[in-house]
């Protein structure tokens, strides 16, 4: 769990989270691999950047958090994504393993 200043100089607790996507599946789920990583199949196409914006949407639903406490650090043209989730890193993991397919 990292521990960061906003910029109000409110301490807030958030994590890092790691994920490959998929843009253009047939519908949003995800799952972790064999590995424990985490991927991420997203119905919007990669143009745009649709997908990054459709990736937020789908984990603030899942995760139950409002889009503004879920930012995309790294990542924007390339599969490869590392978010900023401002939430409870066990209680974010555990939502994740929940409801993956």
């Amino acid at each position: 769990m990292s521990t960061f200043v906003s910029v109000y100089g409110l301490f807030i607790e958030g994590m890092k989270l790691h994920l490959t996507i998929k843009p253009g599946a047939s519908k949003n789920a995800h799952a972790f691999d064999a590995a424990g990583e985490l991927k991420v199949r997203i119905a919007a196409p990669a143009v745009d950047g649709k997908a990054n914006a459709a990736l937020v949407s789908y984990l603030a639903v899942v995760l139950d958090l409002p889009r503004t406490k879920i930012v995309l650090l790294k990542g924007q043209t390339t599969r490869f994504k590392t978010l900023e989730i401002l939430a409870d890193e066990q209680h974010i993991l555990e939502l994740l393993r929940k409801s993956a397919i």
